[in-house]
């Protein structure tokens, strides 16, 4: 999955960016905290873990 499509995903459901690293985006939705793989592209399983963990749509 692309990375921009799964930023978006994060942004609509109420995450925010909280910082960028030099390898990870850190996204925050105020009680959580979660980082992101600065890649084009991510694994598969890994946004599907994602969007399953943080109930994103």
């Amino acid at each position: 999955m692309k990375r921009q499509i799964l930023l978006k995903l994060f942004t609509k459901s109420g995450w925010r960016i909280l910082r960028e690293g030099a390898n990870h985006t850190i996204l925050t939705n105020g009680e959580a905290v979660e980082p992101l793989p600065r890649h084009r592209e991510i694994d598969e399983e890994l946004a599907r873990d994602l969007i399953r963990k943080h109930d994103l749509k």
